[in-house]
């Protein structure tokens, strides 16, 4: 295998035998596989489409920044994404499934801080999670001290998505006994960076090769599986974009052009020749002529004329024998404030972004009810942020892994077994998360008493404490040595009557 960029962690590799393998391994992140020794390309769609994933980024970039669809971005980003509490990390990590020791705990709760303080998360976690949900993929270079690895990562570095790719070169065989089935015996893959971006037209293939794991990857897990390509969620945003863009560009030039009256010119040529007739009829045009022009890249309207004017004005040659030069006017159009058109794609773009249309509407005020009160497309909008918060901690995971190994806190082969159970808990709003949770502490509190009698019977008081007042490991820890402190202290008296274990009592 070829000397790659960047560095690898070493791994006990007890994986099957590739040779047992016909298929790819994860189909789902957009990797070029490639024959080994071979190169590879990029689809050309003649129907005027993206051609490549450049292309596609360009476009998603582009449309972002349309008025509405950045508002409807905003909405998703700030639902998931809280940064504007002081004291509080936008994000936190949650081992309470994993088989940690409370010291192992406490050292990769430090660890995910130093991850955040080198991503400058509390800062600039808008901003990274909105760069994630416009490309649909984001990458990170993990720089690390060469020369004392054990000091973890010193730096990450943002990748622009169009200058770098992830490769998977595969080796094929065919086996002795089935002649006519190849399949895979080997495989290697890393990521190939290009300046000048990869794979595009007029682009070099070329580019440097880097491990894997000196990449944080993280893509949207959205792939056009007939061409490999990952897409972004605003992808089924294009079109509506460009439907608005259209509509709104046509009534504002059907309104210039119908709202004023148009003036109607009779010239009388007399008896002129017709090259003559023709002549005197420019001039008096060039005289009296209107030339507003509406510039629909700015919204302007000049006067220039050295193009045609949407208010041309009517100029009619007549001949003797009529009533001589006459002016009459043409009325205007009628019913030009109607709006329904830009409002209906207006709310097919909202729809298209699974944003709620109610948060088109300015007026429209924030009506915090009772959880029976919440509207249906408001539960799917939470649902689907947090299926794209759940998608975006990849990137946490990713990062975490590379720092515990670097600094020998766990090894690769604890990493398979609790990775997985490693969760984020990303903060809420504060106002309203405030009123939220003081309604569901109160229900909480009040079923807690309804199984009071119970508890001892039926449940435990660990049951009650993690299934109905929801409270996690490291709540039910701190609570239990806050209670112990103030008893020692006199704050509190001692509770009379103990359930269960020596701490885990019902006040």
């Amino acid at each position: 295998m070829a000397e790659l960029f960047g560095f690898q962690i070493t791994r006990v590799k007890d994986t099957p035998d590739p040779k047992q393998s016909f298929t790819q391994p994860k189909a789902d992140d957009g990797t070029q596989t490639v024959a080994a020794g071979g190169y590879f390309g990029q689809y050309l769609d003649m129907e005027g489409t993206a051609k490549t994933e450049q292309d596609l980024i360009r476009r998603y970039r582009e449309i972002s920044i349309h008025p509405e669809c950045d508002m409807a971005i905003e909405d998703i980003v700030n639902e998931a994404i809280v940064a504007n509490e002081i004291d509080k990390d936008p994000v936190r990590v949650d081992l309470s499934d994993t088989s940690f020791s409370d010291d192992v705990k406490r050292k990769v709760e430090n660890e995910f801080k130093e991850v955040l303080r080198l991503m400058n998360f509390s800062t600039k976690g808008h901003d990274i999670f909105r760069r994630w949900y416009v490309d649909g993929r984001i990458y990170y270079h993990k720089v690390i001290d060469r020369e004392s690895p054990i000091k973890g990562l010193t730096e990450l570095r943002y990748i622009d998505p169009r200058k770098i790719k992830k490769i998977r070169e595969i080796k094929k065989g065919r086996p002795a006994p089935i002649a006519n089935i190849q399949v895979i015996h080997d495989y290697n893959e890393y990521f190939l960076y290009n300046e000048k971006g990869v794979a595009g037209p007029g682009m070099a293939s070329g580019g440097i090769k880097i491990a894997t794991d000196a990449i944080a990857f993280c893509p949207s897990g959205l792939v056009d599986l007939n061409k490999n390509m990952v897409m972004s969620y605003m992808h089924k945003a294009i079109k509506p974009v460009n439907q608005l863009r259209m509509i709104e560009d046509a009534v504002v030039i059907y309104r210039i052009a119908r709202a004023p009256e148009r003036r109607i010119f009779k010239i009388d040529v007399g008896n002129l020749p017709k090259v003559k007739a023709e002549q005197y009829l420019r001039d008096v045009m060039a005289r009296y002529r209107n030339k507003l022009v509406y510039d629909a890249s700015t919204g302007e309207i000049r006067d220039d004329r050295n193009y045609m004017s949407m208010l041309e004005d009517f100029w009619l040659p007549s001949r003797e024998g009529g009533r001589g030069t006459d002016i009459s006017t043409l009325p205007g159009g009628q019913n030009l404030g109607e709006v329904a058109d830009i409002e209906y794609f207006q709310k097919k773009l909202y729809r298209s972004l699974n944003v709620p249309v109610s948060r088109l509407e300015a007026s429209s005020g924030f009506n915090l009810g009772r959880s029976t009160e919440i509207t249906r497309d408001e539960l799917k909008f939470t649902k689907f942020v947090q299926r794209l918060r759940k998608k975006f901690t990849d990137l946490f995971n990713d990062l975490l892994k590379t720092q515990l190994v670097l600094k020998a806190i766990i090894n690769e082969e604890d990493w398979i077994g609790v990775g997985e159970k490693i969760k984020y808990d990303f903060l809420a709003d504060g106002h309203f998360s405030e009123l939220k949770n003081a309604e569901l502490l109160r229900e909480r509190i009040g079923l807690a008493n309804d199984v009071r009698d119970y508890v001892g019977k039926y449940f435990s008081v660990k049951y009650v404490r993690q299934n109905i007042l929801k409270q996690s490991e490291r709540e039910m820890r701190d609570i239990d040595n806050q209670i112990k402190k103030e008893i020692d202290d006199g704050i509190i008296a001692s509770p009379q009557t103990s359930v269960g274990a020596d701490d885990d009592t019902i006040l």
